[in-house]
Parts: C-alpha cells; structure tokens; sequence
C-alpha cells in the first residue's frame, strides 16, 4: 500500500503533495513503482496532531481520489475517520477505507462502508492522535492489542461489511512505546491469530525505527522500513503500508525468489 499525504503536518512528507496535481503524480508514480493499493490521506495521523473539520478533508483527497481512480489500475483507498469523507470518496471511486480509528471515531462509519460493499482496514488505537500516546499503558501489549482489534472487526462484521473485505492494523506507532511496538511484530502470527482476519501493517519511517538504527534521516528510516517489510511478510502479512513502494518491491520480489528456489537455485 503505497502513502500519499495530502496535508501540510504529516510527519515524513507533510505539505510535499499538498497541492492536488502534485498528489496526484506522487500516486501514478507509486502505482507504476509496484503499489497494490493507493492510500490517500488528507489528515495527518502523527503523534499530537490536531483534527481537520470534514469540508477540509474533502477538498484536499476528493479531487486526487476522483483522478487517481481515473489513471491507474490498482485500487484506491482512502485513510480518513470520518464517515462523509468516506462516503464521498466511494463515490468517487475509492474501494477501501483505512480507518484508523477502527470504527469508534465515528458511530456512521461502518454502516457507510457496508452500505458501499467496500473494503475496510480497522487499525487499533487508543485516544486520538493528539492524545493517543497517553494510553500506552498495558499489561500485556500483544493480548490487549488483539482483544481490542478483534472487538473492532466483530462490530464491523455485525455492521454488514464482508468479512473477507476486512484487514486489521495493529497501529504501530499508535498509543504504544518503541518496546511495545517491537513486541507486537515479534507477535505478528499470534496477532493475526488472535484477530481472525488478514494483517496490514504500517512501520514505514515511524520514530521508533531511529531507536533501533540509531540514525535519524529519511534514508536511514527506509533502511530501516525494508527490514520491517521482509520480517512483516515471512510473519505472514498480507500488507504492508510504506512511503517508498519502489524499495519494498523490490526486496519483497526478491524474498519470494528465495523462498521458491529449488537445489539447483532459482525456480523458474
């Protein structure tokens, strides 16, 4: 699922693709790079950001949803809490919601979704984007993070959205600690066990990767990112989210190589 920010504060490319045809372009280039899934956002989700009334979120995706729908042959999903948003993207053409909310942002959301016979990414969270980093407290990260995202895809299900058009995010990054978010990719297959639906997981460029890496610049984190790509898949992920589609591409293509190689080596 390759990322594109249509909004000024997010916190790896905010105000790059804030004006619409730059957008736009940023998708067609991830299509063409390898993206499966377009992901356009219009309100940054980053640690202490601040809301964006629903007027503004549309003027800024709508447009880019309704072009990139247009132009490129993958679908496209729009990142937004809000259930006018999302029912103005559907109409424009937009198959997949990615709520990062999971559903409690908004109490009409689901019944939108299921309505439009969409796809539907319920992520976990706790709190707000402003807020959620106050909630990072937990008994057991792994368990409570998997009870909580399967309450989620339960009520989604109860709403009428199709089951098999459901993935869960675990919310890397969101109401947890660096140790906490480690733990929960270490526990991806119990994750999605524990869930009962298909895994989207989303570390591309996050803070807590320059803990690990030590280095702090947007190379660094894509380092970083690829190494999270690769485990998040032989863990059994079905997607992953990321700002550079290119790199990840190529290492996930180049993983499915190895894993199909035969003694004589590469399958043909």
């Amino acid at each position: 699922m390759g990322v594109v920010n249509v909004t000024p504060d997010s916190f790896s490319d905010g105000g790059t693709y804030l004006d619409a045809e730059a957008a736009i372009g940023h998708g067609e280039a991830l299509a063409v790079a390898g993206a499966a899934v377009i992901d356009v956002g219009g309100e940054s989700t980053r640690p202490g950001a601040g809301p964006v009334d629903a007027d503004e979120e549309m003027r800024r995706v709508i447009p880019v949803i309704r072009a990139l729908c247009a132009r490129v042959s993958v679908p496209v999903s729009v990142d937004t809490t809000k259930a006018v948003v999302a029912r103005a993207a559907i109409e424009a053409g937009a198959l997949m919601v990615n709520d990062v909310s999971g559903g409690v942002a908004d109490p009409e959301m689901l019944r939108v979704v299921a309505d439009a016979t969409a796809a539907y990414v319920a992520m976990h969270m706790r709190g707000t984007p402003r807020t959620m980093q106050e909630y990072a407290d937990y008994a057991d990260v792994v368990t409570e993070v998997g009870d909580e995202l399967r309450v989620r895809v339960d009520r989604a299900v109860a709403a009428g959205i199709d089951p098999g058009a459901i993935l869960a995010d675990p919310g890397i990054g969101f109401a947890k600690t660096a140790d906490q978010n480690l733990t929960v990719l270490r526990a991806l297959p119990e994750l999605a066990a524990r869930i009962g639906v298909p895994l989207l997981v989303g570390t591309s460029r996050k803070s807590f990767l320059t803990r690990v890496v030590g280095d702090d610049d947007r190379a660094a984190r894509d380092d970083a990112t690829l190494a999270t790509t690769v485990w998040c898949f032989e863990q059994g992920a079905a997607l992953v989210r990321v700002h550079d589609v290119a790199g990840s591409r190529r290492a996930v293509e180049l993983l499915d190589v190895i894993e199909r190689a035969t003694p004589e080596g590469m399958a043909a």
